[in-house]
């Protein structure tokens, strides 16, 4: 059975990765121009198809059947190859959005309101949703009705869905609204999945409000896209099984702590044990500068160091799937937090002051470590989603990081 995912350019997708844990078929990525599509739709080697931007409308007229929910909203996301040739169109994507809704907002949406931002094709999904459970759905655009500059008139919003690329990898930071204006927000929700937590997911987690990103619901969809391919249902644990698997090869381990406590050997060793890459923050730091550590705070002082730092961080953050080692007082910065905390768990790892190496770090060579320490504890503790201690062997610590990671 040939399966496969179209689009205009895919770049790196996720999805043969997800279908080879869901079944055994094969599944490509099928990059085709405009011109390319219908020639390819009607006539190519496929038996089951996923379409993405910008071809969810473009194979609706070459569909020779839509289902309900695919006529609904007006998109097409699944397309199969029947047995005696015509094609059926449907739209799991709304499947994947009932589950991630799920997560974050269990009970009833009957006349709650829900502002849903952006217009585009997954607004479209998430609105016909929403309102399918009651929901007052009031979509936000630029320049409509209901635009970003009188979202004031929309205090009483209950949940806040993004379906704009806002914040989405590589323009990572970004986003749309401001969620201290909605002091009744029960939830919010984004649709996009990299990085794992968006500008609006951090500023959600920093103010309480019950939040979930676009990861589950690309998995939900992707699990019944399988069904319609196989015939017959799947295991409902498998959404949750290879979301947990996908979350943990794209997370990013992010060590912290005082200069010489064993962050770059037991990252080493954690990456190693985990099959990921390891990078250390202070030698990509060296790298964009084009001259070593010592010579930065010679010439340019810690402040000069210190923003070089949070520019080398917020290149590293954006990446996934890699063990990061940082320089011991990046937590004097807050804006590194979030370059941090938006792909990766942040493990502090301590050692005691008097075991520190001193040994060809600027900061610590003639400074009291003992104040440095007093000073830096309680940002660590801030940054860190767990802390690990070093005072056994290397490998001991790294150990226990990976214990607290499963």
């Amino acid at each position: 059975m040939q399966c496969g995912l179209l689009g205009e350019k895919l770049g790196h997708s996720y999805s043969p990765q997800i279908h080879a844990e869901l079944a055994d078929y094969a599944y490509n990525l099928y990059e085709k121009a405009p011109e390319e599509v219908e020639a390819f739709v009607r006539h190519g080697n496929w038996h089951g198809m996923n379409v993405t931007i910008p071809y969810k409308k473009t194979v609706i007229p070459l569909c020779d059947e839509l289902s309900d929910l695919a006529k609904t909203i007006g998109s097409v996301n699944t397309l199969l190859r029947r047995e005696d040739g015509s094609i059926f169109g449907d739209n799991t994507d709304a499947f994947g959005f009932e589950t991630l809704l799920r997560q974050v907002m269990p009970g009833s949406l009957t006349a709650k309101k829900a502002l849903v931002l952006g217009t585009g094709g997954a607004s479209a999904t998430v609105c016909a949703v929403l309102k399918g459970h009651g929901a007052e759905v009031i979509p936000i655009s630029r320049s409509g009705e209901n635009n970003y500059d009188n979202l004031s008139r929309h205090a009483d919003a209950t949940l806040i869905v993004n379906t704009t690329p806002l914040g989405m990898y590589p323009n990572n930071g970004t986003k749309a609204v401001d969620l201290s204006l909605f002091p009744a927000l029960e939830a919010v929700v984004d649709v996009v999945y990299n990085p794992a937590r968006t500008a609006l997911l951090l500023q959600a987690e920093e103010l309480g409000i019950p939040h979930a990103g676009g990861l589950i619901m690309l998995v939900a969809q992707a699990k019944r896209s399988a069904e319609i391919f196989l015939g017959h249902a799947l295991p409902e644990e498998e959404t949750n099984r290879i979301t947990k698997l996908l979350a943990s090869s794209m997370q990013n381990i992010i060590l912290i702590g005082m200069p010489g406590s064993g962050k770059s050997t037991v990252g080493a060793l954690l990456a190693e044990g985990l099959g990921k890459p390891y990078l250390e923050a202070d030698e990509e730091l060296e790298k964009a500068a084009g001259m070593p550590i010592p010579a930065i705070f010679e010439r340019e002082g810690e402040e000069g160091f210190r923003k070089r730092e949070t520019e080398t961080l917020a290149t590293l953050g954006k990446m996934s799937g890699i063990v990061l080692s940082t320089g011991g007082g990046c937590v004097t910065r807050e804006e590194n937090y979030p370059l941090l905390h938006q792909n990766g768990v942040i493990v502090r790892i301590t050692r005691p002051v008097e075991l520190l190496a001193r040994e060809g770090r600027p900061l610590s060579l003639h400074a009291d470590l003992n104040e440095m320490f007093l000073k830096r504890d309680p940002l660590y503790s801030r940054f860190a989603d767990l802390t690990v201690q070093n005072t056994g062997t290397p490998e001991e610590t790294a150990q226990k990081i990976l214990e607290a990671l499963q």
